[in-house]
Order: C-alpha cells, then structure tokens, then sequence
C-alpha cells in the first residue's frame, strides 16, 4: 500500500518534504497531489472517493489557513486521513490547527502538530504497518534508535555536571 500526500498548495511543499523524506527513509511507497478544497474541490472529491482503489493506505492532507482539505477528503473517503495544519497567514496556524481538529460527529480526521509533517508520516507508517510485518520491524527500529539517541545525550549530560562537581 502507499500513502497519498495531499497539499492544498504549493506552499505547503516545505512541511510535505519533511514526511516524503520519513516515508522514503522506511521505503513507503507515496504519490504526492495539490489538490484545493476550496480551490479545485471537485478534484479532491474524486480523488478522495479512489483512492482506496488506487491502492492507497493513508490520506495525509496539509493545509494552512481555513485548511478544510482533510475534512473534504475525510467525507469522501473511508481511508485514515491524518490532517497536517501549515503555519502562515494572520493567524501564523492557529486557524489551520482548528480547522483540522474541530471535525463533526462521522469525519473523523486524525492530526499532528502545527508543520507535523515527520509525526504525520510516522502515523501513517504505523497505520500501514498493522499488515506488515517488515514496516512494524523498521518502526520498532526507529523507536529504539530514539531510545538509544536520547540515552546518549543524557549521559554526555551527566558527564558534565559530573565534570563541575569535581
């Protein structure tokens, strides 16, 4: 299965490249689209309606401003759909924040952080690896490398308060 990167513009590339690089470092297979709710919503419509067809797994849509593009693919797919809020505009994303998370009753739409283009892929990985086996090895990799990393860090921590109580 692959995952389909949504934008609802060009502007939201820098925040898409984060997860396209987390998607490609565990080897998932992506397409990425711009396609606008308010924009072109016919198209994200169609799209949205198959993309279960088009062998997609995961529907990650980024978006800024009113950033309705997650609520507009939600209610015509029945895949996962994980909303990544863009910063920008007057409202430097708070508005894009609460456009994505403030869903009615029946379209669901999972969301990351504001820019959460590395937490949305990682999600979506997740998702993907309930049935893959491989994907859920790489995941547990990762995971543990984090563990291994902050381990490190905080014993070159220690090592320096040890160093100023000598």
């Amino acid at each position: 299965m692959k995952i389909a990167l949504v934008l609802g513009s060009a502007s939201d590339m820098p925040v898409a490249q984060k997860a396209e690089e987390t998607l490609a470092g565990f080897g998932i297979d992506y397409e990425i689209r711009i396609l606008s709710a308010h924009r072109s919503p016919d198209a994200a419509a169609s799209f949205a309606r198959d993309a279960r067809k088009a062998g997609f797994g995961v529907i990650i849509a980024f978006a800024g401003m009113a950033a309705h593009l997650a609520g507009t693919l939600a209610a015509h797919s029945t895949l996962p759909v994980i909303g990544v809020p863009c910063k920008g505009g007057l409202l430097d994303g708070l508005d894009a924040l609460f456009s994505t998370v403030q869903m009615p009753a029946g379209v669901p739409v999972g969301a990351v952080a504001l820019n959460g283009g590395v937490n949305a892929a990682l999600l979506a990985a997740e998702i993907l690896s309930l049935a893959d086996s491989r994907l859920a090895d790489e995941l547990a990799a990762y995971k543990q490398r984090l563990a291994d990393e902050t381990a490190q860090k905080d014993a070159q921590l220690q090592g320096r308060f040890d160093e100023r109580r000598i």
